[in-house]
């Protein structure tokens, strides 16, 4: 073990926060203020000199991106006779806030975020404060460690002890039948809109709003429209917390 390693893990000021970190990751942070940012949510931000707030917001939304590129290469190799559509909901599937939550939790992710219980009520802690960490840890992960060791851990770590995605391939997960379904129990409107594209974009994306109640609460884009209304209406579900 490295020396520097070694003195995080036994005599810095925070070798406690290291040693879980360690527990859970399978390795020692180098940059340990990215890992504290990860964990803590945006109900607990501190305010930084220049006036930000200083959340796992911006990690979060840096995590989502690279957890979507390794996931989609994935299942670009794992299956190439697969048309479009098929890789998308499969990815959608691996990638859905309440998979993500659920590894969170198995990964002892809620032991460690940091927030504030006053401001943060218990549906929001289960349906998404443990996704919004895990993409933020993935986030702090590539910038701590770079593009190859953070596919290399969600590979080894994540997606071969956690996700069976053979299983998954069989596994209906439709989103827009239970997002219909919600808002046939609670007599709450619900439509698919198609939105005119912004100036310069292709006009073969389909723009989809889920609008619930006259709320747009979700969105998908995708060259297929079916595709991006399946998108349009995870997002609303991940909103809704349903």
């Amino acid at each position: 073990m490295p020396l520097i390693n070694y003195y995080k893990l036994y005599f810095s000021a925070n070798k406690e926060f290291i040693r879980k970190l360690k527990n859970i990751l399978g390795f020692v942070p180098g940059n340990v203020n990215l890992y504290k940012m990860a964990f803590r949510h945006r109900s607990a931000a501190t305010i930084l000199k220049n006036g930000m707030r200083s959340s796992n917001e911006r990690l979060e939304f840096l995590g989502d991106a690279i957890l979507g590129a390794v996931i989609a290469e994935m299942l670009f190799k794992s299956y190439p006779y697969k048309e479009e559509g098929f890789l998308t909901e499969m990815r959608s599937k691996i990638v859905n806030r309440a998979n993500l939550n659920q590894l969170a939790k198995k990964m002892g992710f809620d032991l460690l975020i940091v927030y504030d219980n006053k401001a943060v009520n218990l549906q929001t802690k289960h349906h998404s404060m443990l996704g919004d960490a895990f993409e933020a840890i993935i986030g702090a992960i590539y910038l701590d460690k770079g593009y190859n060791f953070t596919k290399n851990f969600l590979l080894k770590r994540i997606v071969e002890p956690y996700i069976d995605v053979h299983t998954l391939e069989i596994t209906e997960t439709n989103f827009k039948s239970k997002l219909i379904e919600w808002c046939q129990k609670h007599n709450k409107d619900i439509s698919f809109d198609v939105v005119d594209n912004s100036e310069g974009e292709s006009a073969k994306i389909f723009t989809i709003h889920a609008v619930v109640d006259g709320e747009t609460q979700g969105i998908g884009r995708d060259y297929n429209k079916k595709n991006a209304e399946k998108l349009a209406a995870e997002k609303a579900c991940e909103a809704l917390g349903i």
